[in-house]
């Protein structure tokens, strides 16, 4: 079909809830992906970060093909093998615990919320979790009403009480939120939706020591930052602390939807039988895909690749700065990179769309970055070369 006669077809049959761009993207294959009219595009924005590894890479190609023809689904009230070993894997890459499987961000973090409150109306009736200003943890009616952006909440009132929102990067704000009904607070290492926020080193620490003293669960958002992202496997690890709970999704099933939490030991087991579940978390075909991406991420070396291919393109795009009078600022960490503009950035999306490059605008002046993790200087090359055409012909006047 060509994309006139999709396009018909969307609009008469699915729902309008998102804001789409006019193309429809049928092939992939790495920082490759092509359109129904064979166009093709360098995808340095590749879902919100869920196709990790790039579009079909062969490890998660050849582990769905092969679990496809063995089965695809167990219910959860039988055991599969694959989920033992995925839980495994992430535990081994992350802190003691234990894992619960769910299908996206938004379900990991709904599972956050409710072990959370559990755990904490065990110890004294404490339910309340405070969260980031301009932070993002999901579309569930829950989920945005911890989001600390008003805008995804308008509409969908009254919101469930219980939750509350302090500036980030801000240690005193947050503890003088705390009372006594206090169980939890949730972060995201680097706020994605945020416009590329990163938490300070400092704040972290003492957020770690905060919580512990005061006996609060600090729960750390990984949906987008986890898996290799930002040059360590979860980007909490650069902060040489631990979480007490970590959210997963995206990257994690290299472009299967999948999602994850893993808690402490000693707080995982206060979900017990029959207190949550999700019918398709942890099925198979989705493990299997997972265990490919951990094993595409040691195997591969790419951790090593984020780190020289993160510092190439910033070094990439500070050259841009200095010539291009339209950028403002640049940060991120490894390859989770904002570009801060003194101009509107959809126009520059748009135009690099024409271009042939795949990037995002957030906080509407933030261009965001986040490339596969196999990316190559060569891309990166082609895409400020893309870049410096579309800002040049957008500088700011004096």
């Amino acid at each position: 079909m060509k994309t006139k006669k999709i396009m018909e077809l969307y609009n008469d049959y699915v729902m309008p809830t998102y804001t789409q761009t006019p193309i429809v993207l049928v092939k992939g294959d790495g920082l490759k992906v092509f359109d129904s009219e064979g166009n093709e595009y360098l995808d340095f924005f590749p879902g919100w970060a869920v196709s990790g590894l790039g579009h079909c890479h062969p490890r998660v190609v050849k582990a769905i093909k092969q679990q496809a023809g063995k089965m695809i689904h167990v219910p959860n009230n039988y055991m599969n093998e694959l989920q033992a070993q995925l839980a495994l894997a992430i535990v081994k890459n992350s802190f003691d615990g234990k894992v619960f499987f769910a299908n996206s961000g938004a379900e990991a973090n709904e599972a956050a919320i409710k072990l959370a409150r559990k755990y904490g109306n065990q110890r004294g009736g404490r339910f309340e979790i405070i969260s980031m200003l301009k932070s993002f943890h999901g579309r569930t009616l829950a989920t945005i009403t911890m989001t600390g952006q008003d805008k995804v909440k308008v509409g969908f009132e009254p919101l469930p009480a219980g939750f509350l929102s302090v500036p980030f990067n801000d240690l005193e704000a947050l503890k003088s939120a705390v009372t006594d009904k206090t169980a939890a607070v949730i972060v995201e290492p680097i706020q994605g939706e945020g416009g590329i926020s990163v938490a300070d080193e400092a704040y972290m620490r003492g957020l770690r020591r905060f919580c512990t003293e005061k006996d609060i669960l600090l729960i750390f958002d990984e949906v987008q930052t986890g898996m290799g992202r930002t040059g360590k496997v979860f980007a909490y690890q650069h902060y040489d602390i631990e979480p007490d709970v970590m959210t997963l999704a995206k990257s994690l099933g290299g472009g299967v939807p999948i999602g994850a939490i893993v808690a402490r030991r000693h707080i995982a087991d206060t979900l017990g039988a029959g207190s949550h579940a999700s019918t398709f978390g942890g099925s198979p075909i989705v493990c299997a895909a997972a265990l490919a991406v951990f094993e595409a991420i040691d195997e591969e070396g790419l951790i090593d690749n984020v780190d020289k291919m993160g510092a190439y393109l910033v070094s990439s795009l500070k050259k841009l700065k200095s010539t291009s009078g339209v950028i403002k600022e640049i940060r991120g960490k490894g390859l989770m990179i904002g570009v801060e503009l003194k101009i509107e950035g959809e126009k520059i999306v748009k135009e690099c769309l024409k271009r042939g490059l795949l990037i995002n605008c957030t906080q509407k002046k933030t261009l965001r970055l986040m490339p596969p993790l196999v990316v190559k200087k060569r891309d990166i090359d082609k895409a400020i070369k893309i870049l410096n055409e579309v800002l040049n012909n957008n500088k700011v006047k004096p």
